[in-house]
């Protein structure tokens, strides 16, 4: 580890700091839909459609209507993008001609992008048409990030209103988010990363001569318009196999800084805006000190883990930390702030290859999506399944102190955990099934590249992205078969819908509700305590249940390094 190294995760984590209330503001202003500068011009465009949709934004939903229209609303995405997908070999924009995606491809390709996954079983360049990039997968980067933030404030709604029985509108959530937000700023974010270097063209590739003097052909397309939402919206998804490890993608220092900036940049805006939607904004500064403790400690493992390298390496007297899977252009401290920032969040980006990580260094982004990716999280996603947890954590605070637990004014009760609960199950239920079932049938042990507990981490690490619809990879593992491109799609749908649902019909309880005074005997969750207490409770959870998958894999990797063993 390197002084230079903690300058830069300290400086991220500053930058980020200095972002969150603006951008909580500017959230919240769409939260409450209020004006903003931009209504002056995007105004009549928001008017329109919902005059050519039939729809009033002003019509207050239930959380079962809610719920529903959410639902086809992604159907019918879904569907789309399966029919784009299979129909590629003679839809226009694909000048290197490629074939239709297969139908167990397709289906899971149109499930991941649905899902805010971004899940990749292809090589992007090697595989989809300019169409497809921009009409099937490009279009979804904005739609599934807009659905994630439009359900946040779905929650928000929740906990601030008093004796209600609506959470808002759907339709009117994503239009103002995708029009006010996604759009305006992937608008910048794409002209700064053509600036870049990125490529920007319906050119299908252009041949260039090595200083080898060998031919080469580079694959090109609209790369900085689908990079720009990737990072913003948490999606993850790369143009390139090699996603922003490739120079087309992440060309500098800079454009690296710049996308880890931006995929924890909603989320972190989103926790301020919370706090000031239930009228006191140190709600919001508690639930984002406590997502910091853990990036931060997940952030200082995996740099040290890197940093120290492989025991067997040394040995041959290869000295230095873990470069293996590594761009030298970004180096360690990069390399390992990205992987924990883009596993903290839903993102799935990666900037350097996950399987080539050491044992501990690759077993904390497995942890950070095991936990349901709270830590900061993806774009509206992160904060309510933070304050799933904070559920949680108010119920046995309410349990210590013996009274009925209460959380920003809002009595907790037994709908309240039941339905937390189901929701926070979904994981593990999902994660160690699959992963059970593919460790021991032959289609899913035909998988891993590696044998012994790395290639087990390998199959661990599929289940564990797609459930938490992360999109990352230990490459190692072949997924582009049927056996796992139909049970992570499963996966993927079960592990976005079925932590949705339950986490609205707790909103629509809690709106419902009226509100209750703090008061002496009030447990504050605004404090050191609270924080500890938060944290905690994740840790514990998380530890409890994954813990014995992580023994098997991860952490036998790591003790079988230390004794020199080779798979």
């Amino acid at each position: 580890m390197t002084i230079q190294g903690w300058i830069l995760i300290f400086a991220f984590v500053g930058i980020l700091l200095a972002l969150t209330k603006p951008v909580g503001l500017w959230l919240f202003a769409l939260y409450e839909g209020r004006r903003t500068p931009l209504h002056a011009v995007l105004g009549p465009v928001e008017r329109g459609f919902y005059k050519l949709a039939g729809i009033d934004p002003e019509a207050e939903q239930t959380w079962q209507r809610y719920a529903v229209h959410m639902l086809i609303f992604n159907v019918v995405l879904l569907l789309l993008t399966y029919a784009v997908l299979r129909l590629q070999d003679v839809l226009p924009l694909n000048p290197l001609g490629y074939a239709a995606i297969g139908a167990d491809g397709a289906f899971n390709t149109a499930i991941s992008f649905t899902t805010n996954t971004n899940w990749q079983w292809y090589s992007g360049e090697a595989a989809m048409s300019n169409l497809s990039q921009m009409l099937a997968l490009t279009i979804h980067n904005f739609l599934s990030a807009a659905t994630g933030i439009a359900l946040a404030f779905a929650l928000f709604r929740g906990f601030a209103r008093r004796q209600a029985t609506g959470i808002g509108n759907f339709w009117a959530d994503v239009t103002r988010v995708t029009l006010y937000l996604l759009l305006p700023i992937c608008v910048v974010y794409g002209l700064f990363l053509i600036a870049s270097g990125v490529p920007q063209t319906f050119a299908g590739s252009v041949d260039v001569a090595t200083l080898e003097g060998v031919k080469q052909t580079l694959g090109l397309g609209p790369v900085a318009s689908q990079e720009a939402i990737k990072m913003l919206g948490t999606n993850g998804g790369g143009f390139f196999n090699a996603n922003s490890a490739h120079p087309f993608e992440n060309p500098t220092a800079l454009t690296n800084l710049v996308q880890m900036v931006s995929i924890f940049l909603i989320g972190m805006g989103l926790t301020w805006t919370f706090g000031k939607a239930v009228g006191d904004t140190r709600q919001g500064w508690a639930i984002l000190t406590a997502m910091l403790c853990l990036f931060l400690l997940g952030t200082a493992v995996t740099y040290w883990a890197e940093a120290a390298g492989n025991p067997i390496l040394h040995g041959l007297g290869v000295a230095g930390g873990n470069m293996e899977g590594k761009e030298v252009r970004f180096g360690l401290a990069a390399s390992a702030l990205f992987s924990v920032v883009t596993t903290a969040a839903s993102c799935g980006a990666v900037n350097a290859m996950h399987d080539s990580f050491t044992a501990l260094g690759g077993m904390i982004p497995l942890l950070n999506m095991q936990l349901g990716e709270i830590v900061v999280g993806g774009v509206g996603a992160g904060i309510y399944g933070f304050l799933l947890f904070a559920i949680l954590a108010v119920f046995v605070a309410g349990l210590m102190v013996g009274r009925t637990p209460e959380y920003v004014g809002k009595k907790i009760e037994a709908r309240e955990v039941k339905l937390a609960v189901l929701a926070i199950a979904v994981l593990p239920l999902f994660i160690l099934g699959g992963t059970a079932l593919s460790a021991v049938f032959e289609a899913g042990l035909a998988g891993p590249l590696n044998k012994g507990p790395h290639g087990f981490s390998e199959i661990l690490y599929a289940f564990t992205s797609a459930v938490a619809n992360n999109g990352s990879a230990f490459a190692g593992l072949t997924a582009g078969t049927p056996w796992y491109n139909g049970l992570l799609g499963v996966c993927m749908w079960v592990g976005r819908f079925f932590v949705i649902v339950p986490m609205l019909a707790i909103a629509g309880g809690l709106a419902a509700k009226k509100h209750t005074p703090e008061s002496a005997g009030s447990f504050s969750t605004t404090g050191g305590l609270w924080i500890g207490l938060l944290v905690g409770i994740i840790l514990i959870l998380g530890g409890l249940t994954f813990l014995p998958s992580l023994a098997l894999g991860p952490i036998a990797d790591h003790l079988a390094m230390i004794r020199g063993q080779l798979f």
